[in-house]
């Protein structure tokens, strides 16, 4: 497995990461520490959840999978979106932050995180209050390191101008949704990374699984246990337009003796200041299935293909975006 620095941080990751939204939801308990140490097993070291996925229940898991691996993991976590329908149950106060990572540690089993990112831009608090809450959190020994996710590019470089201004210690990373379809972030989010020394983190890079082929057919006879089978709300994603790229892309990777998802993966990993892909998985075999998309290595001629074919991705709305009101 390849490792790449996190931005310009002194922090490595493997270049394909273990996303935890399924865990408590769509893998019960059981299958869920199975993926974990299958994913372990096979080389990765980068596991992402958040302190809201399966209403807490990810970290609890994630918690009870670790014990006796903690020092083998890059452990992210992350807080900001609603967790509750309380005035100080969102958002990244001071108030809120602090509540949360003691939450979260205590759920994790461990006391300290390796990456600790606000889950999305609040607007209601100064930039100021959550950076010096967060810097104060690296000072405690309790995080690492820091990063954002779903922040607009300008939001991104104030956050770093005050840090700079300030002496805090600065955000390493971006998490947002990045693939074959969905380019948008290529336009300023990208360039300012690439400018600042940040590294990016792809979330959804399937697509919710569009890329993998599952949905060829649309919503229609979609796997069970799929997004789609079980999320009435994730319907909304399967159009027409996407559901072509997914298609050309199964073709693409049938041609070339992969699978889509691998080459989807592949095509991500070999964009400028992606550090680490996460990808979600909710039986063992996904991780092993991903993890063909570690060797694999796309000629020219198909990156480039694969280039034109996701070109109409990078305008218009992200597939996928997650803001505060």
């Amino acid at each position: 497995m390849k490792h790449n620095r996190l931005g310009n941080s002194g922090l490595w990751v493997s270049e394909l990461g273990l996303g935890t939204n399924a865990f408590g939801k769509r893998a019960d308990e059981e299958t869920s520490i199975r993926v974990i140490h299958a994913a372990l097993d096979g080389g990765i070291n980068f596991v992402d959840t958040a302190n809201i996925y399966a209403g807490t229940e990810s970290e609890r898991i994630i918690g009870k999978a670790l014990e006796g691996r903690r020092d083998k993991v890059v452990l992210t976590t992350k807080a900001g979106l609603p967790c509750g329908d309380g005035p100080d149950e969102r958002g990244s106060s001071r108030r809120h932050l602090q509540r949360e990572l003691e939450n979260s540690l205590r759920r994790l089993k461990t006391d300290y995180v390796d990456l600790y990112q606000i889950h999305t831009f609040d607007p209601h608090t100064p930039l100021e209050e959550t950076l010096r809450t967060l810097d104060d959190f690296v000072s405690s020994g309790k995080v690492r390191y820091i990063g954002a996710s779903n922040y607009a590019a300008w939001e991104f470089m104030k956050a770093l101008g005050i840090s700079e201004s300030k002496g805090f210690v600065r955000y390493i990373s971006s998490q947002t949704s990045y693939s074959l379809a969905d380019r948008t972030p290529e336009r300023e989010l990208i360039p300012m990374c690439l400018d600042q020394g940040v590294g990016i983190i792809p979330y959804f890079p399937l697509a919710g699984g569009i890329l993998s082929g599952k949905y060829s057919g649309g919503a229609e006879g979609a796997p069970a246990g799929s997004r789609a089978d079980t999320d009435p709300n994730f319907g909304r994603f399967l159009s027409e337009r996407y559901l072509d790229l997914g298609r050309r892309v199964s073709k693409l990777a049938e041609e070339a003796g992969t699978t889509p998802s691998a080459l989807s993966l592949s095509w991500l990993m070999n964009r400028p200041a992606v550090s680490t892909v996460i990808v979600g998985a909710t039986r063992p075999e996904q991780v092993e299935s991903n993890l063909v998309s570690v060797d694999l290595q796309p000629d020219r001629d198909l990156l480039e293909k694969l280039d034109e074919i996701s070109e109409p991705f990078r305008s218009g709305e992200p597939f996928a975006v997650y803001r505060l009101d």
